[in-house]
């Protein structure tokens, strides 16, 4: 389809895209890379009046590793995520999230933020922010402001940002001593949206034990969503086949999937305990062997 008639403007700073964004509130959307959106208007599901163009905006996608954190812009695409020499060296759970994401072209363009902020419910950042608590930084007319990754996606295609705000960075905690990730999605091609999709943080003690996990789940609910039921299973237990069919189990009850040309429910379910438990294997290993 032909979209409908609209603006286009490319803001040089961050500034000038919210004050943009503040006189046109309501009717302005963001392009980033655009491979979200432009669908969406191509197919008039989405018709705003006003497209603002950020590529031009410095500043929004480096990939810094500070003492506390990892920090990855906004407009860091997939490609660029996947290649960065910090997160090739100590974030392997992050470089499979970004390699498995769309076809070569798509991860050239598309960018972490904007795939976070559209927030499909079948997408792979989300699991993998909610397993990490990460943090999402936004900005407005009145500052910065941060959002935790499980207060951000709210419904489908809903996010916590607010219209006249830009999200400029996402934090996630920088790896320590025992802790590893991973992501295992179930998908019908390669590169495909998750029909299921499982992250899983651990971190470990000294004794082996688990100190705390984290686990996303997407594709399975009107959002992604972290399972709290699995966690629990987990804390403070030892890695094990039996705890993590545990916590597999809990996923999948906490999973609210649809019946429809991928599979049916109970189906989806059950690939969801079993992503699970091998999310929790790989990022298990990764933890015993990374020693900072």
């Amino acid at each position: 389809m032909i979209p409908g008639q609209l603006d286009y403007v490319r803001p040089g700073t961050l500034d000038e895209a919210l004050r943009i964004l503040t006189d046109r509130e309501g009717e302005a959307k963001l392009l980033s890379g655009g491979y979200s959106l432009i669908p969406l208007i191509k197919l008039r599901l989405a018709q705003p009046t006003l497209l603002v163009d950020i590529q031009e905006i410095a500043g929004l996608d480096g990939i810094v590793e500070t003492d506390d954190h990892l920090v990855i812009g906004a407009r860091a695409t997939h490609r660029r995520i996947h290649e960065a020499p910090a997160i090739v060296a100590r974030y392997p759970f992050l470089r499979e999230v970004a390699g498995g994401i769309g076809d070569p072209q798509v991860r050239n363009w598309g960018t972490i933020g904007g795939s976070v902020a559209h927030a499909d419910p079948a997408s792979d950042w989300p699991a993998a922010l909610l397993a990490a608590n990460a943090t999402i930084v936004c900005r407005g007319p009145g500052g910065t402001r941060e959002v935790a990754a499980r207060d951000f996606f709210l419904d489908t295609f809903q996010t916590a940002i607010e219209p006249t705000e830009v999200l400029t960075e996402i934090r996630i905690g920088r790896r320590i001593p025992g802790a590893g990730g991973a992501y295992t999605k179930l998908e019908r091609r390669v590169g495909d949206f998750a029909t299921a999709g499982v992250a899983a943080v651990v971190k470990l003690d000294g004794d082996g034990s688990i100190r705390s996990a984290g686990i996303g789940v997407t594709g399975v609910s009107a959002s992604p969503f972290a399972s709290p039921g699995a966690e629990a299973a987990l804390e403070g237990s030892r890695p094990s086949e039996e705890s993590f069919r545990e916590a597999g189990a809990a996923a999948a009850a906490e999973s609210q999937p649809v019946a429809d040309v991928r599979g049916h429910v109970e189906y989806k379910r059950a690939m969801v305990a079993e992503l699970t438990v091998r999310s929790l294997r790989r990022a298990t290993e990764r933890a015993l062997s990374f020693s900072g």
